[in-house]
């Protein structure tokens, strides 16, 4: 049912996730004001939200520096809380995005039915490269037809990787930690993915 939905993991909930929670609300928003569509209207489209599969962080606001290449890029931290992964969480889901190979594992053992909607963030990025576009259903700015449309690009992703496993390359490296120019890289990667998934959703 709309809105499609997509939860973004990482281990923390604090850099990563969060990260890749609000630049992908950016991205559509920012979609939907070139097609000429009210920006605010991305909540009826698609609901982008984050979790950690640990919980020592829960309740706290975005790291920082996360937070900078989020508010630098265009985007809001307002009312975010970092909370730990429940199965509620991942089968409400259309989408799970995890930052690497090990949390992808980790949602799948806590929900193996989860696993064809599944997939480490760059994985996913490079099979969207693979997926026949026509061969979705009509583009248009509605709920029903995002959602119908991102469904079926979850599925077509998950065809087109034939079984195979995600790669090394296609984790995010953990910035935890570490200086604003490892996380503008890592938001740059984020990106690398959240913004060929809007405009699949919303050619």
């Amino acid at each position: 049912m709309p809105p499609f939905t997509v939860l973004h993991v990482c281990m923390g909930n604090i850099c990563r996730s969060p990260m890749a929670e609000r630049l992908l609300v950016l991205a559509v928003r920012e979609r939907l004001g070139r097609l000429g569509v009210e920006p605010t209207r991305s909540d009826e489209l698609l609901h982008s939200h984050s979790a950690g599969t640990g919980g020592w962080h829960a309740g706290e606001e975005m790291n920082p520096p996360a937070a900078r290449q989020v508010l630098s890029r265009g985007g809001d931290v307002d009312g975010f809380a970092a909370r730990k992964l429940r199965s509620d969480l991942i089968d409400a889901a259309d989408l799970v995005l995890t930052a690497t190979a090990d949390q992808q594992e980790y949602v799948v053992a806590l929900r193996p039915d989860a696993a064809a909607r599944t997939f480490v963030l760059g994985e996913f990025g490079r099979l969207l490269g693979l997926v026949d576009a026509a061969a979705l259903p009509p583009a248009e700015a509605t709920g029903e037809a995002v959602y119908a449309r991102g469904v079926a690009l979850v599925a077509a992703a998950h065809a087109a990787r034939q079984g195979a496993s995600a790669l090394h390359s296609d984790d995010l490296d953990d910035p935890w930690g570490r200086g604003d120019q490892c996380f503008s890289r890592v938001a740059d990667e984020i990106e690398e993915t959240v913004h060929p998934l809007t405009a699949a959703l919303l050619p």
